[in-house]
């Protein structure tokens, strides 16, 4: 049959085709998802063909069984080669529409969104359009919209909007979903919709307002998923696309909207600007498509990639959050341990649990993150939670990583105390509390004998005390206490500690301006451990207030005497006019030409040694140190 013309009729107007086009429709129909194209011919003449064309998946009376979920995973630009996880886009480009090519969206890190946007220019224009109250028709509510909205972006980003702050989530449809309509009139007049529902609307909405937009289909990592989880079977998520500047973007106003809880019972508006226009990189890690080819991503990820990928929440990218150390969200422990490091931008507080608990995560920050050392003290199965937020920042913690820990041994040798306060060891963050040029590096410190010194500069108006905490000791806490030795030397201090006895302490020194009337804070944490169980040390002698700064103590260190001695004590006492040490009858100390106060005292038949000064000229003796005398 020769056939010369063909009529297009849709709802824009009928279109004329020459005839060596005809062969072309039929195959751009698969293309751009059509399933129905009709060819009526005018009393049977070769010369005309109308051509009726109807999409395979209309949104418009949709019941599509979509589920929403309450939070997102994103993960950090891939690197390296993946045979099996990555796919090379190539024909899967041409599923996109017809003069449209397969974009490749390069992440530089330095914009979460497909389009450079200063939030602060929609200011007026979202204020507008959340308080927008117009019911009776999606046309009606789009003019109304359009009167702040001017370019395609502004319309776009009214819309959106709009949407995140009046339709909410259907939780008791999403439990009766052949129940549920998702079509674009119902869900506007009800003011509720599953995922489908909002992209429907969404599209129908952007429709009216002249701006291409398609509504995507796919696996989502939701309420519902489980770190691990394979998908199969029919998809569990909409989301739309749009066409600005020449270009689609990616956006998905079910998760701009709000969360629903845990059980998905109820659901709560939080706006999540993360989900608008959100880079390609970072959608992938929660959103994959039916169709790859809308990842728009030159590199495609397989299904079997997305399942891998690492759970990351959009607060780990707006908190400037770039990567971390582990490339699946499974981890498996070594020798009863796992490592995770958390790369920044900017100094950022974390806090960590294992099922809840945080007394098996052992964390130290570094400027450029985090690193974070785990130990399970059972097999199986754990989760690992971490929350983040910017340093000063007086906000809560936001979510940003979980991973599914599996241990299949445990060590034993090694145990966190319960009582630790994080973060462990010298970092900016004890910097900004006062402590600076803290020494050693490391937050844990291995001894052999139960002894060690940690030293540090302190702000000039910082006051400070340190505590030695235990959960397994048996050794009273106010004794504990007198197990370490402090020495100032104007803004300079060092502690001298002596355990106990063997186990694992923790170290931490509180601290606060001294203008300041509130609490004392955790400025610093070390981890101190001694497997040796040979180690027993005497507590610190005494010391009472007139003991000031610039006064060292050389020897004797051990706060216990041995009964029936000469001991002999160095002191340096800048100020000190005369000391004496007492032990039923007193022994003066003699000053040497170095500055220190020398002497001996015998401890025989007494059960105290005290040592005493007087300074300024004063005949008065006040003590400074006192000493137990071993019991015969």
């Amino acid at each position: 049959m020769n056939v010369d013309n063909i009529n297009y009729n849709c709802s824009r107007g009928t279109f004329h085709f020459s005839c060596h086009f005809c062969i072309y429709l039929f195959l751009l129909c698969g293309r751009l998802d059509i399933s129905v194209c009709k060819f009526s011919l005018f009393g049977f003449s070769p010369d005309q063909i109308t051509v009726e064309i109807h999409p395979r998946h209309s949104t418009s009376r949709s019941k599509k069984k979509f589920p929403f979920r309450k939070g997102i995973q994103v993960f950090p630009e891939w690197t390296g080669k993946d045979n099996e996880g990555f796919q090379d886009g190539g024909e899967q480009g041409s599923r996109l529409s017809k003069g449209q090519d397969l974009y490749d969206y390069p992440w530089d890190k330095s914009s979460l969104k497909t389009i450079p946007v200063d939030l602060t220019q929609f200011k007026e224009l979202d204020a507008y359009a959340s308080k927008v109250n117009v019911r009776n028709s999606v046309a009606n509510l789009v003019s109304v919209l359009l009167q702040k909205a001017h370019s395609d972006l502004e319309k776009v980003r009214a819309i959106w909007t709009w949407i995140c702050h009046h339709i909410e989530y259907d939780v008791e449809g999403y439990h009766n979903l052949d129940k549920v309509s998702c079509a674009a009139a119902d869900v506007l007049q009800s003011g509720k919709g599953i995922c489908a529902g909002y992209a429907s609307l969404f599209e129908e909405m952007c429709s009216i307002a002249g701006i291409q937009c398609k509504t995507l289909s796919g696996y989502a990592k939701g309420a519902t998923y489980k770190l691990g989880k394979v998908f199969k079977g029919a998809s569990t998520h909409a989301w739309n696309a749009v066409h600005l500047d020449g270009r689609w973007h990616l956006l998905d106003s079910t998760w701009g909207s709000g969360y629903v809880d845990d059980n998905n019972k109820n659901f709560a508006f939080r706006y999540e600007e993360f989900y608008f226009l959100t880079h390609p990189a970072l959608f992938i890690n929660d959103h994959f498509p039916e169709d790859h080819s809308w990842q728009l991503l030159k590199r495609t990820l397989s299904l079997r990639q997305f399942e891998r990928n690492v759970w990351y929440w959009p607060a780990f990218y707006s908190l400037g959050l770039t990567g971390t150390s582990t490339a699946t969200s499974v981890i498996e422990t070594e020798n009863g341990k796992a490592t995770v490091f958390i790369e920044s931008r900017s100094p950022t507080l974390f806090l960590c649990n294992l099922n809840g608990a945080i007394e098996h995560c052992f964390m130290n920050l570094q400027r450029n993150g985090m690193t974070l050392e785990v130990y399970p003290q059972e097999v199986g199965t754990h989760i690992l939670n971490i929350s983040a937020k910017p340093s000063k920042s007086k906000e809560n913690y936001s979510h940003v990583v979980k991973y599914s820990l599996v241990c299949r041994s445990v060590d034993k040798s090694f145990r966190l105390p319960k009582p630790l306060f994080y973060p462990m060891g010298p970092s900016w963050s004890s910097e900004e509390k006062g402590i600076l040029e803290a020494s050693p590096d490391s937050p844990i410190i291995h001894t052999d004998d139960g002894r060690c010194v940690v030293t540090f500069t302190r702000w000039s108006d910082l006051d400070f005390f340190a505590t030695l905490d235990s959960d397994t000791s048996r050794t009273p806490e106010n004794v504990r206490r007198r197990h370490i030795w402090v020495t100032r030397w104007g803004t300079k201090a060092e502690l001298k500690v002596q355990l106990p006895h063997a186990g694992t302490f923790a170290l931490h020194i509180w601290a606060k301006k001294a203008s300041d009337p509130g609490k004392s804070h955790c400025a610093l944490s070390y981890l101190i451990s001694c497997p040796n169980k040979e180690v027993t040390w005497p507590v610190f002698p005494q010391s009472y207030t007139n003991w000031e700064d610039g006064f060292e103590l050389v020897a004797p260190l051990a706060g216990v005497l041995p009964a029936n001695r000469d001991v002999t004590f160095k002191l340096k006492l800048p100020g000190a006019d005369e000391v004496s040490v007492e032990c039923r009858k007193s022994r003066p100390l003699r000053l040497s030409e170095d500055g220190f106060w020398e002497g001996t005292c015998s401890t025989s038949g007494g059960s105290t040694v005290t040592v005493r000064m007087s300074k300024n000229g004063s005949n008065t003796f006040w003590s400074l140190l006192e000493y137990k005398v071993e019991s015969h």
